[in-house]
């Protein structure tokens, strides 16, 4: 016996006249469900694993299929599963050979099971178990004889009784449609007649299991329109189904007292063409589910709606020390730096510290729930987004790179906002502190929030489960971490006696301040480059030489003001019609191939990985993208280490490299399968074997250790 949080799994056997050739042998896995979990039908629906038996018996001992019992339909979100609840027994016929001949001495045969299920409430954990049980082989074995006879009760019958199952043409019609499959039905049996009725397709990814379809009744002939999956993948002649009486909602611990059909419907004419073929497998979706899941812990019991308490407790606390972590990172410092600039300006004034300790914090927080609502609004709209999703518009990036240009210009002291703005406007900064630093809080956060990904992966992908007040109370920590540091320093005295005071050298400072944002604009323009090609980073470096002119002219005085701006805004305009378009074009991704090929990495692309995994052969697929720090980082030190690529060649692993850095929906698909929103993510996928996801941050000792699993 296997016992686990949240099931507890049994090998029963059923042998009433002994082990002997000609005689029933019955063996089973008996799985009982905590309350509200449940494991899978062989067709698991829209996510899950089914159950899998892999048995090691004497010889002359053969085991069948899994004689699986009647499922149920397990509403989850927007998805549909199939399977259990409660208590269900998995039976296997076992079929006892002539040869058979365990000797004269010998009194019982040795059964041993590995079996391995996935158990899901609304997160999933994959778990295994050995079972191990010694069979008499004269003495009748019927002490679980009630539990396999309610077994092959629930197992689904022949709608003809005396048939294997297909239903001759004239009696069923299984036709599709456009995207609707028509199914009509003759002759079921009275018990059925009236009634609403569930259909389970034992063919996986053909229907929409979570559509509500119309069913009707004209006499004995049952019919049913049924939509079909946006992401159909198998187009069967023949279609095998089980028809049951709809069970009742909720989670039954009970008996399933329903009566099950099968049938074999022969699938009229050809299927429509042009539905999509799924980018990720329901069954693979549902592993990588798992494996996230069972990375992030052990489950705990729920109260209701949303996470439990000490899972949202324990993503609250991770946000709030992954926005702490976070002003370390290179793409937060130049923000930074403006902030130690006003800093030491205000040393002496404490309430003007604290007033802008408070507002740079609410821009900070703020901008975060803005973020995360927007996020999730598009989300809910049937938008395919990920966290960092702003800085894969090339034209963000574009932005934020003309943005921190023109902040390095004024800290250069190459012009004043004074100088060529209204009076009414450029005094606003000085009248209202509390704006500036509220301002600074936001352009903190713009540039911030795709560095996330390495101390929020797994709090940032539970919020895809979460209602939306829960949801952006993850955001708002993890903007109070980020803030924290200042808002801490804003309210401590000791932190404004140890500044600096005053004096010549703040200048010559703020003029230093300006390299960094020059930096953080190289980076930009890099990132640009990964996204619109060479062709796009210069157009972007043309047209900042151009905006950099302009403020230029508009800062000096007098006849030269006029003259030089007229002349370098009409240049700027001409270089914005002339150039603007290359930063938004998507560039031939032949080179990029032919790079990565030249280096043993190939380009992902949607079931690339599970095909390789058909093959025998394990993957390892590094979903990156070029504005994430994190992955340049691990991309040149662990990933480029003499021994790991050793490792990986040794254990002929094909290297996949999904690039994110443009939107790409079928990578934030992928990415969400994982339990993640954000990159780096780092996945190792194994022949047999459940995928393994690495940390963010990544180590040589890790990766070659998981290497050394394979």
């Amino acid at each position: 016996m296997v016992t686990t949080p949240y099931v507890r799994a049994e090998l029963l056997a059923h042998a009433p006249q002994g082990v002997a050739p000609g005689q029933p042998l019955w063996l089973g896995l008996q799985i009982t469900h905590q309350p509200e979990w449940h494991t899978y039908w062989k067709n698991p629906g829209d996510s899950g694993l089914p159950t899998d038996l892999a048995w090691t018996l004497p010889a002359g001992l053969d085991a069948g299929e899994i004689a699986w019992p009647l499922p149920k339909k397990i509403p989850i979100g927007t998805l549909a599963n199939y399977g259990y609840e409660g208590t269900v027994l998995l039976p296997v016929p076992v079929t006892v050979a002539s040869t058979f001949a365990p000797g004269p001495l010998a009194k019982d045969a040795t059964i041993k099971l590995r079996a391995s299920w996935l158990v899901c409430r609304k997160e999933c954990i994959p778990e295994e178990g050995e079972f191990t049980l010694q069979l008499p082989i004269q003495s009748t074995t019927a002490l679980s004889g009630a539990a396999f006879e309610a077994a092959s009760k629930a197992h689904p019958r022949p709608v003809l009784a005396g048939t294997n199952g297909i239903v001759p043409d004239s009696q069923a019609q299984l036709a599709a449609e456009g995207n609707t499959l028509n199914v009509s039905v003759q002759g079921l049996p009275v018990a059925l007649r009236g009634k609403t009725l569930d259909l389970f397709p034992e063919t996986a990814e053909v229907i929409d299991n979570a559509a509500q379809w119309k069913q009707s009744w004209n006499g004995s002939v049952w019919t049913a329109q049924i939509p079909l999956s946006t992401q159909r993948s198998a187009s069967p002649s023949l279609m095998p189904v089980v028809l049951a009486e709809q069970a009742a909602p909720g989670h039954g611990t009970g008996p399933d007292t329903r009566t099950g059909y099968r049938a074999e419907l022969k699938v009229l004419g050809t299927w429509p063409q042009g539905v999509s073929v799924a980018a990720v497998s329901p069954a693979l979706e549902a592993a990588l589910k798992a494996n996230a899941a069972q990375a992030g812990g052990a489950a705990t019991p729920t109260t209701g709606s949303g996470a439990s308490p000490l899972t949202l407790t324990a993503a609250l606390l991770g946000a709030l020390f992954g926005g702490l972590i976070l002003n370390l990172m290179p793409c937060v410092f130049p923000v930074l730096a403006i902030k130690v600039v006003g800093f030491t300006q205000h040393a002496q004034d404490r309430r003007a510290h604290r007033i802008s300790g408070v507002a740079y914090t609410a821009g900070v927080v703020l901008s975060f729930i803005a973020l995360g609502a927007l996020m999730l609004g598009l989300r809910a709209a049937g938008e395919a987004v990920g966290w960092g999703f702003q800085l894969q518009s090339p034209a963000v990036v574009a932005s934020l790179a003309a943005l921190f240009t023109l902040i390095a210009l004024n800290l250069a002291g190459v012009f004043e906002f004074g100088h060529f703005l209204p009076s009414s406007v450029a005094s606003l900064q000085a009248r209202h502190p509390v704006a500036d630093s509220f301002l600074t809080g936001v352009l903190a956060v713009a540039v911030a929030s795709p560095c996330t990904a390495p101390f929020m992966g797994a709090s940032l992908g539970l919020t895809a489960t979460l209602p939306a007040p829960q949801a952006l109370a993850v955001f708002a920590a993890l903007g109070l971490g980020l803030a924290l540091p200042y808002l801490a320093a804003s309210f401590v005295p000791a932190v404004a006696r140890a500044l600096p005071r005053p004096g010549a050298w703040m200048d010559t400072f703020r003029k230093l301040m300006a390299f960094p944002m020059l930096a953080t604009v190289v980076w930009l323009v890099w990132v640009l480059g990964q996204q619109s090609g060479i062709d796009g980073a210069g157009a972007l470096l043309i047209l900042l030489v151009g905006l950099s002119l302009v403020v230029w002219a508009l800062s000096l005085a007098g006849r030269a003001r006029v003259w030089m701006a007229s002349v370098s805004i009409a240049a700027m305009a001409l270089l914005v019609w002339s150039f603007a378009p290359h930063i938004t074009n998507v560039p031939t991704t032949q080179s990029a191939t032919q790079a990565s090929s030249a280096t043993g990495w190939q380009p992902w692309a949607p079931g690339a990985a599970e095909q390789i995994v058909a093959g025998g052969r394990p993957v390892f697929v590094d979903f990156t993208a070029a504005w994430c720090v994190t992955c340049q980082y691990n991309k040149k030190t662990t990933l480029a280490d003499a021994n790991v690529l050793a490792d990986l060649q040794t254990k002929n692993v094909a290297l996949l490299r999904a690039d994110w850095t443009r939107r790409d929906p079928a990578i934030t698909a992928a990415l969400a399968s994982l339990g993640r929103n954000g990159v780096p993510v780092y996945v190792f996928y194994r022949p047999g074997k459940p995928p393994v996801v690495l940390t963010e941050v990544l180590s040589v000792d890790e990766v070659r250790a998981t290497i050394a699993q394979l």
